[in-house]
């Protein structure tokens, strides 16, 4: 007979593990207990050594499927007590926990038989959950993760729901949000002026009612309020448009099931995995060829993001949308994030009844509080793996692992797109998408996000990351903190993180390429090739060819004056320009470029997009970030395979890609009346071809071939599959972010990176 001791560390609370370790030493004969403790979960097994040791090989290979193992520490104990059986423990909390915290999962198949069987007690029992389903992150207060530390405390179980979680047989055993119809959360229908129309099921049902008339409704979901109405109506969805103001960003729409979707959208095996998975992110999807769906869900752009229900309210809601669709209705849903252009989403009632007052008729309601905020993912299947645009629900937050352990430092990310970083060991731990600091409702979500995470992973940071600008809201958050601050440069952040996210060491060679960051000589810097040295400092070593950027930042708005900008750069006709686009703003418009007032220099590459959006007569004036460059993405002619030429200078130190040139070839061809979408496509190649020949040069140099790249622009599909290709013919790789999204949001994970290895 021996005694063991394993502790399992990783992704092991909230994912069914002490039940499957209860059954595992049951049906091995084993005595002793497991229980969740603050380095992981604890079990001590005692037993013949054949015995222990099958157990031990069971442990490492067949564990729960949202389970995520890191490591299992072993060793051989002596103990005088004598076990009675195999139990489940209470928790032990320490303030040093090593838990990896369980991302929200959607509802299981098991979960959705019992959903819609008539029989079960469960039916249309919209908080139903089981081990392996439920909320877990959005709920959870603290590690370990129990039932009293989460928004389910209140609910108290009822006499059958106490028999399940007791049950070592049961599904539910040790469930911690288990709940049923008599003692879980109540959902409700209200309208604008807090008049409830009904309670429970009923209140679903009227909800469903009211969408198929085309009233548009908020929904409490998992992680935040959606708002919805029917995805069939173009009049329903412009309303909605006019009524968030948001006249062009595209919107994602719910299925109730693949088979919906079929005419529709395309999707290949791999995205169906992903629509029909554990997490069920937004996947973005090419719109079918005759698809009936209305244009205006994204008018920009032919790909749609789609998701599939992910909790139990939602395929209750869809039970009932089916009913009330006449056969030739679409049973699809607008789902989009419940805020004002700008604001966080909402999770609480009254917040989401005084934000969202005048967007929505109804407000579906429920008493499970949300904890944290948490949007949907939004994702791309490209080449069999998961392209990021915002990493949110269902992968938050599960953290990135790194070569070793570090020194906990907290990185507070960009101004837009933010997220913030903290690492905790050989861990960095990434926030959900929080957004743009310049408001202050995001700004104090920003602010609660930061004290979430330090409160749930037990940490307090040495030393605080963040951006170099002096303005951004997050560098004047670090400097107030009383901490050492550690600046770092927008685009090196960007690099960084990559490197970080897919285990590159340095040296590399970095492509950087954004809409704006503060450059180390003042000018806003976009399109940069950077080399990144083994002690993670870096040069500059190219850049596109720099412009004014009349206005600043209203040039990222305006963004006719970034033509402008180019136009009198390459001696184009600025008079007529001015007189189609902007009669009596233009001309002083150009005197503040020729003068060089309130016009900062910018190397830019999403700048340069929007400039030739701009002449192309495209877009002029943009309702959201990268808006002129989707449309320009959207109309390219796939068929062409000539590009624009752009010359790459050698100057003192590296090179300057001559952007001028490419942007000469546009307004010669619009001159000569070709195709807008035949001048995308050039505009496109030709660039890819410039950023690779210049990070080749550049590689000769210094002699690697892998280019590590970071920045919005790699959100671009068009450009990265034409970049990779212009690499692979001069021998060199492109290495892109596995686990985050290229764009902002992965500059807190760069900014802890170097601050982890400057602190040592």
């Amino acid at each position: 007979m021996v005694r063991v001791r394993f502790v399992v560390r990783g992704q092991v609370q909230g994912v069914g593990f002490r039940p499957f370790v209860f059954r595992l030493a049951k049906g091995f004969g084993l005595t002793g207990y497991v229980k969740n403790h603050y380095e992981g979960v604890e079990i001590v097994v005692e037993g013949e050594g054949e015995a222990v040791e099958d157990f031990a090989c069971a442990l490492s290979t067949k564990y729960p499927p949202m389970a995520r193992i890191i490591g299992i520490e072993r060793e051989e104990i002596v103990g005088k007590d004598v076990f009675e059986g195999f139990t489940i423990e209470r928790s032990e909390i320490g303030e040093r926990h090593e838990v990896l915290i369980s991302p929200d999962i959607a509802t299981c198949t098991d979960c959705l038989k019992e959903l819609f069987d008539p029989g079960d007690r469960r039916f249309l029992f919209p908080f139903i959950n089981c081990t392996n389903c439920g909320p877990r992150f959005t709920i959870t207060r603290s590690i370990p993760y129990d039932r009293g530390v989460t928004s389910m405390a209140c609910f108290e179980m009822c006499g059958e729901c106490r028999e399940e979680y007791e049950d070592p047989l049961d599904r539910r055993f040790h469930a911690q949000p288990n709940c049923c119809h008599l003692c879980g959360p109540e959902v409700w229908l209200q309208d604008r002026k807090g008049r409830v129309i009904d309670r429970g099921v009923k209140a679903i049902e009227y909800a469903a009612s009211y969408l198929s008339q085309g009233k548009i409704l908020a929904i409490k979901g998992l992680g935040g309020f959606h708002i919805s109405c029917c995805a069939d109506s173009e009049e329903v969805i412009a309303l909605l448009r006019r009524l968030k103001m948001r006249p062009s960003k595209p919107l994602a729409i719910m299925a109730a099931c693949i088979e919906d979707l079929r005419g529709l959208v395309s999707f290949s095996d791999e995205e169906k995995g992903h629509l029909e998975g554990h997490i069920r992110p937004i996947v973005l999807l090419k719109r079918a060829p005759s698809s009936p769906l209305p244009s205006n869900i994204a008018p920009d752009t032919d790909e749609i993001g789609v998701m599939l229900p992910y909790t139990p309210l939602h395929h209750v809601l869809f039970y009932f949308l089916k009913k009330y669709l006449p056969p030739h209705r679409l049973p699809l849903l607008i789902m989009t994030s419940g805020n004002r252009a700008s604001e966080p989403i909402c999770i609480g009632n009254r917040e989401a009844v005084e934000r969202l007052e005048g967007l929505v008729s109804f407000f579906l309601l429920h008493n499970r509080d949300i904890l944290i905020r948490c949007d949907d993912s939004v994702v791309r299947v490209k080449k069999g793996r998961l392209f990021f645009y915002r990493r949110a629900r269902g992968f938050v937050p599960s953290p990135i692992s790194l070569s070793k352990r570090f020194p906990c430092v907290l990185a507070v990310g960009a101004e837009l797109k933010n997220t913030i970083c903290l690492i905790k060991g050989a861990h960095a731990f990434v926030s959900q998408y929080i957004g743009d600091l310049k408001n202050l409702n995001t700004y104090e979500y920003f602010q609660e996000t930061i004290q979430h995470y330090q409160k749930i992973l037990k940490v307090s940071p040495r030393a605080i990351c963040a951006d170099m600008h002096p303005d951004y809201l997050s560098t004047r958050f670090a400097m107030e903190q009383g901490k050492e601050v550690i600046r770092v440069q927008h685009h090196h952040a960007h690099i960084l993180a990559t490197m970080a996210d897919r285990g590159i060491e340095a040296p590399v060679i970095g492509l950087a390429l954004d809409g704006v960051g503060l450059g180390t000589d003042g000018t806003v810097w976009g399109g940069e090739v950077l080399f990144v040295e083994k002690d993670l400092s870096f040069k500059r070593l190219a850049h596109l060819y720099p412009v004014r950027m009349p206005g600043g930042d209203v040039a990222s708005v305006e963004i006719w004056r970034m033509a402008l900008s180019y136009l009198l750069e390459i001696g184009g006709d600025v008079d007529k320009f001015i007189h189609e686009v902007q009669p009596r703003r233009g001309d002083v418009i150009l005197e503040m470029v020729r003068k060089g007032v309130n016009s900062p220099i910018t190397t830019s590459c999403g700048r340069l997009f929007d400039a030739v959006s701009s002449l192309l007569g495209i877009k002029r004036v943009v309702t959201y970030e990268g808006e002129g460059a989707v449309a320009l993405e959207h109309i390219q002619d796939r068929g062409v395979d000539s590009s624009y030429p752009m010359g790459i200078c050698a100057q003192s130190g590296g090179y300057v890609m001559d952007s001028r040139e490419i942007v000469a070839a546009v307004v010669e061809d619009i001159g000569k009346g070709e195709k807008p979408s035949v001048i995308s496509r050039r505009f496109h190649l030709g660039l890819a071809a410039s950023l690779a020949q210049t990070a080749y040069l550049i590689s000769r140099d210094v002699g690697i071939k892998k280019v590590v790249g970071g920045g919005g622009v790699f959100q671009n599909m068009a450009l990265v599959e034409a970049l990779e290709r212009e690499m692979t013919k001069r021998g060199m790789e492109l290495v892109l972010p596995s686990h985050l999204s290229p764009n902002d949001e992965s500059i807190s994970l760069g900014q802890a990176y170097l601050g982890v290895h400057r602190l040592g």
